[in-house]
């Protein structure tokens, strides 16, 4: 007689993921039909400064356009991050309480960023610089934002075949990233010019040590 032994088939949750991808998707439809001249030239911005030279008024960082986008843009680097904690074993993807942890940390972690940039730019007197600089990086990383969300749901629904799939996209995001602050330069070198140091000071204070602090934040007490 053969003996059969049964084993529990466990399913993961992925309902709550599910939900937030189409819910993203139709925050980008709404966003498409609500603004659809100025989201066809948004997803040139990476092959044209039309868009960054159009929309630079600083009016623009809280318009309709920006927040929606920046609501996908939260969702999607979000996912993304619990992705990247999961592949090197620090969470579980499919564990909604930690999306939602880090989806609320990171929310946090942006919007006090963004009123602490606005103090301080006052008090160098950078005000129109930090301002326009801000609504460029939103620009650019909401298209990150956008980029990354049919990628999230592949590697969501799929298990990551490598480790250089993971380095490729985080090289391409810095990559984007390097490219945006290239392009501010240029743009607007005429309003720091006379600013160099505390240009230098405010990305250094800004731009690189609040990502590593998030790093180490997650890395070291997340999983626990």
């Amino acid at each position: 007689m053969i003996e059969t032994i049964l084993q529990p088939r466990i399913l993961e949750p992925r309902d709550w993921a599910t939900c937030l991808f189409v819910f993203s998707f139709v925050l980008i439809a709404i966003t498409k039909t609500a603004f659809e001249t100025r989201f066809s030239e948004f997803l040139r911005i990476l092959v044209s400064d039309k868009y960054i030279k159009v929309y630079k008024d600083t009016s623009h960082l809280m318009s309709g356009f920006t927040v929606l986008l920046f609501i996908v843009q939260l969702i999607s680097f979000s996912f993304f991050m619990q992705l990247v904690l999961n592949y090197f074993g620090y969470v579980s993807k499919t564990d909604w309480v930690i999306f939602l942890r880090i989806f609320t940390f990171f929310g946090i972690f942006v919007l006090s960023k963004f009123l602490i940039e606005k103090i301080v730019a006052t008090i160098f007197n950078i005000e129109e610089f930090a301002e326009q600089f801000n609504l460029q990086k939103v620009s650019y990383r909401t298209f990150i934002g956008l980029i990354l969300m049919p990628i999230n749901i592949y590697l969501f629904y799929n298990n990551i075949p490598s480790n250089i799939v993971i380095y490729c996209i985080i090289a391409v995001i810095l990559t984007i990233n390097l490219f945006s602050y290239l392009v501010s330069l240029k743009i607007y070198q005429n309003l720091f010019i006379g600013k160099l140091f505390y240009f230098i000071l405010y990305l250094c204070t800004f731009e690189i040590a609040p990502y590593y602090f998030i790093y180490y934040l997650f890395t070291k007490n997340l999983a626990h």
